[in-house]
């Protein structure tokens, strides 16, 4: 006899796609506490949690839950195809990009033209945001897949990492440092810094600072990139970003310089994101390839 029936491993996979009772119950329009009901069933005959529920946060699923979505959807993909055998999967018309505020500037135009040229009949629209907006997009539904630094993403998270990332310092030709080929965190970390105000970020930076025993006095926080780039190019410090402004002007006809920070443990992964690990929808795993190909070759 089957304890659960074909609805509930469909509700269960579906919760771990999009990572929240209210973005399954939006994205298969039934009602939370159907979607609840299910999932509390499904949990209590086998004896064992497949998601960790914390208020607040997404629904993360445990490594139980994992294997038990995996298998589930073989079910319902074999289910399928009995009912029936000439079965076409259609894929999504509409993929929703997200990517993080600084790798926008030098990513988001190729990534959207590969997708284009791949998926000509599919819908292609972005978000750009800072770290937790991106995390609440994917965990609510909202975006489908993002790119962005491999930072403060649980388990609930799929990762492809894309390429690694180093920071650049950034500073006025006239700056002690600038005619240097290259600089470490202990000779920046005299001079005042321009970090972004993206929390996040600038935490980040900080903490490559105090992990090697460096306490360095930020100046400014800059709301962009372009602030930072004009800021250290009139001397009000140097700019730490793992943005590359590459040597040139700045927003002002500014000369600046941009220096990479040569610290092994500065380096940071860049990763395209999806949350939940059912199988995603044909279209939006074509995305992936696509923009894994395109970014790992750029």
């Amino acid at each position: 006899m089957l304890y659960i029936s074909l609805r509930q491993y469909e509700y269960v996979c579906a919760i771990g796609r999009h990572g929240s009772l209210s973005a399954t119950a939006l994205n298969l329009n039934v009602s939370q506490p159907a979607l609840s009901n299910a999932l509390t069933r499904v949990e209590s005959h086998l004896g064992y949690p497949l998601f960790i529920r914390r208020r607040g946060a997404a629904m993360a699923l445990t490594p139980q839950g994992r294997k038990f979505i995996k298998q589930a959807e073989e079910v319902l993909a074999q289910a399928a195809q009995l009912e029936t055998p000439n079965l076409a999967v259609k894929g999504a018309s509409h993929i929703r990009l997200g990517m993080f505020t600084d790798l926008a500037p030098f990513h988001l135009a190729p990534a959207l033209q590969q997708l284009r040229t791949a998926l000509p009949e599919v819908a292609v629209s972005y978000r750009v945001e800072p770290f937790e907006r991106l995390l609440s997009g994917l965990t609510d539904g909202q975006i489908d897949i993002a790119i962005t630094y491999d930072l403060t993403m649980d388990e609930g998270f799929v990762r492809r990492k894309l390429f690694d990332n180093r920071p650049f310092a950034l500073m006025s030709p006239a700056h002690p440092l600038a005619c240097a080929r290259q600089v470490t965190l202990a000779e920046i970390a005299p001079y005042p810094l321009i970090l972004s105000t993206e929390g996040l970020s600038a935490q980040h930076i900080l903490g490559l600072f105090r992990r090697n025993g460096l306490h360095p006095t930020v100046a400014h926080r800059a709301v962009s990139l372009d602030l930072q780039r004009s800021l250290a190019a009139h001397g009000e410090g140097i700019g730490v970003s793992y943005a590359d402004a590459s040597n040139g002007d700045s927003f002002g006809d500014k000369p600046l310089v941009s220096l990479p920070v040569t610290n092994p443990d500065a380096s940071e992964a860049v990763v395209l994101a999806h949350h939940g690990a059912g199988p995603m929808d044909t279209t939006v795993e074509i995305a992936e390839r696509v923009l894994s190909d395109c970014l790992q070759a750029a």
